[in-house]
């Protein structure tokens, strides 16, 4: 049955998506005020799951896409006389591809969960008055187009509408692989303020069904629902989470130290954090690539992807996103278990630890628990 889903709803579904965002997905305070300008707009938005959709229905993704870290003041004087469009990136391009295609859309699915990613899916269905899909090809934030279960079911990304903030748009008709959609797609945010907007992924209902992760909207839902009731409750907000997403509190302790850069059209740094209360004399190690993907105890691996490394601010009650630390923030490090896509052969081959260079085998997080 279809939902409308109220603004408290789409608040604890953001919530829920920073959460599961694993320290990328976009900033969250962009998603609310992109849900708030879609409700002030009047617009509604309705969830779907995918057993409803007719299989002849075409949904199609849009999403951001570049780096997550700030510009410098240098950086941002090389864009100080180009012009700017009055729309949303990723609006456009969801209109250039179906312009180019010559079909609506039936409905908008999200490219990962995330705080601003997935705001900008709802935004697009919202305004465009189609329906939101109550799934997604990732159940958490991810790095690069390639990780995405459309690419472990043979989904082709293309053809891709490519748009930035001023006015420049680009028709991707055909790639090699996603991972050439992935450079060459990076490639023009590098030059656009290290963001674009992307639609692409135009496919029938009928074989997005078994493409992605169903429930994936609905299960933020449920996280962001627990984050926001443990805080109305003074409760343990780590625990909370852990609780609602099958998981376990890794750490708790403060920041001693973080460092980032931003290299390729990535936000790539460190994070260590000094153990506190039961994990006093220990020190956690995050590594990330946008999002959060490897985690090590006193030099141990103790998490890796596909699972997820979720942080939370003990001192500001927020989930924090990379790279917005300070030195001396108290945070709690979560796991959870990743989705079973992402645990097959394939889902490994191309998300796993080994995909960014380390090589260490993946281990799922409840074997040591």
């Amino acid at each position: 049955m279809t939902r409308k889903l109220t603004k408290q709803d789409l608040y604890d579904i953001l919530y829920g998506c920073t959460i599961l965002g694993t320290g990328g997905g976009g900033d969250l305070k962009k998603g609310i005020a992109l849900i708030d300008k879609a409700l002030e707009a009047g617009k509604k938005f309705e969830l779907v799951s995918l057993d409803e959709l007719p299989d002849d229905a075409l949904i199609a993704c849009p999403y951001m896409c570049g780096s997550i870290s700030p510009l410098t003041e240098e950086e941002e004087k090389n864009y100080a006389d180009l012009p700017r469009i009055n729309e949303e990136p990723a609006l456009q391009s969801f209109k250039v591809l179906e312009e180019y295609m010559g079909k609506k859309f039936h409905g908008a699915i999200s490219t990962e969960l995330g705080g601003s990613n997935t705001a900008v899916a709802f935004y697009v269905a919202a305004m465009a008055d189609i329906y939101i899909v109550d799934a997604d090809p990732a159940g958490r934030s991810v790095p690069e187009l390639q990780h995405s279960t459309f690419y472990i079911n043979n989904i082709p990304i293309t053809p891709m509408a490519v748009s930035n903030e001023f006015g420049d748009v680009v028709i991707i008709k055909d790639v090699v692989d996603d991972f050439r959609a992935e450079a060459i797609a990076r490639s023009m945010a590098i030059v656009s303020k290290n963001s674009v907007g992307i639609t692409d992924h135009a496919v029938s209902a009928g074989r997005l069904k078994k493409a992605v992760i169903p429930g994936a909207i609905t299960h933020a839902l449920k996280i962001g629902k627990a984050f926001r009731e443990a805080r109305e409750n003074n409760s343990d907000l780590a625990s909370e989470v852990a609780k609602a997403g099958n998981g376990y509190v890794l750490f708790r302790g403060k920041v001693k130290d973080f460092s980032w850069e931003d290299r390729d059209g990535f936000t790539i740094g460190e994070t260590f954090i000094e153990g506190e209360g039961d994990f006093a004399g220990s020190e956690y190690r995050i590594w990330y690539k946008n999002e959060n993907i490897i985690g090590w105890r006193n030099g141990k691996i103790d998490i890796t992807v596909p699972d997820l490394i979720c942080i939370i601010s003990g001192d500001k009650k927020e989930p924090v996103t990379n790279p917005n630390f300070e030195i001396g923030m108290k945070v709690d490090v979560i796991g959870l278990p990743g989705p079973k896509e992402w645990r097959t052969k394939k889902g490994l081959e191309v998300f796993g630890p080994k995909h960014f260079g380390f090589d260490i085998d993946y281990d799922p997080i409840e074997n040591r628990f």
